[in-house]
């Protein structure tokens, strides 16, 4: 009764060379603008604190359906409506991640400063053959106008290791990517081909011992990252909505997304509440409620 999810578009029109999607649910489909708001305004009412609205690729919503109406505007509207909710998105593609979208989510108080922004690879020649239609200078450029904006800003993406072809260079490549943006967290992905693809035809010499190699040095390499970035917040104190209990703890989440375990009474369940960070795993945050 806390967190809802609400589908704005269907489809994609991208084909990236690995991905069956555009094949299986087909091209993209926007709702009407309208539509959305009327749901998000009835989970508000139900008491929802927590609306992410999904899509393949949530940044080229509107498109198809001729009104003038992009993504950033329907968050904009969404984050104006009264009530005291945190909003959310995913997924991105950061060919059509515009400025006016950062713009947007760093001058309304209600959007999450939360950014998915899958990148797959850090090596231009990789991400050609991916069919991503953007390069590694275009990417960061992204990352360092949001950042710019909202220092606090959390980052996550996708990454996917070992694609057909992939040298030990280029895998470099998408090591040093990492240490540039320094991500909060990773979805990391060892490449598996999906038939009916163009990446399934590819040739893939790399052997899977080799994947595996890389697969766990890039998982190290993000690991340690997580685990300073979760240092850098103990002795905050941050808003976070309670979510459950595991355990002793309660559960929560910030506007980051991050998960916090944390002491308090069930009556804490289901509310906005500020809990100061006493202690940091590499996936979690620990901490108490501040009264």
């Amino acid at each position: 009764g806390l967190k809802a999810w609400v589908s704005i578009m269907y489809g994609c029109n991208n084909f990236c060379s690995y991905c069956i999607v555009p094949y299986v649910r087909g091209r993209e489909r926007s709702r009407r603008p309208e539509e959305i708001v009327a749901e998000v305004k009835e989970l508000i009412a139900a008491g929802y604190k927590d609306i992410t609205l999904l899509g393949q690729n949530v940044n080229s919503y509107g498109k198809d359906l001729g009104l003038g109406v992009d993504f950033a505007d329907l968050m904009a509207e969404l984050a104006e409506l009264p009530g005291d909710f945190w909003l959310r998105f995913m997924t991105s593609h950061p060919k059509d991640a515009t400025r006016k979208l950062f713009d947007t989510i760093a001058s309304h108080e209600k959007i999450a400063k939360q950014f998915h922004l899958p990148f797959q690879s850090g090596n231009d020649r990789v991400l050609k053959v991916m069919n991503r239609r953007y390069d590694a200078a275009q990417y960061l450029s992204l990352v360092d106008y949001g950042r710019s904006l909202m220092p606090e800003l959390v980052l996550t993406s996708d990454v996917i290791v070992g694609f057909p072809g992939e040298t030990e260079a280029e895998f470099e490549d998408t090591i040093r990517l990492i240490e540039r943006v320094r991500y909060d967290a990773l979805f990391t992905f060892i490449f598996s081909p999906r038939p009916g693809t163009p990446a399934a035809k590819m040739d893939d010499p790399t052997s899977k011992e080799e994947k595996n190699r890389r697969f766990d040095r890039l998982c190290d390499v993000q690991n340690r990252i997580s685990q300073e970035i979760h240092q850098a917040y103990v002795g905050k104190t941050m808003r976070v909505l309670v979510d459950g209990r595991d355990g002793e703890l309660l559960t929560a989440r910030t506007e980051g997304g991050r998960l916090v375990r944390m002491s308090g009474q069930d009556s804490l369940i289901g509310q906005f509440v500020q809990a100061k960070i006493t202690g940091c795993t590499t996936w979690s945050l620990t901490g108490q409620s501040v009264l």
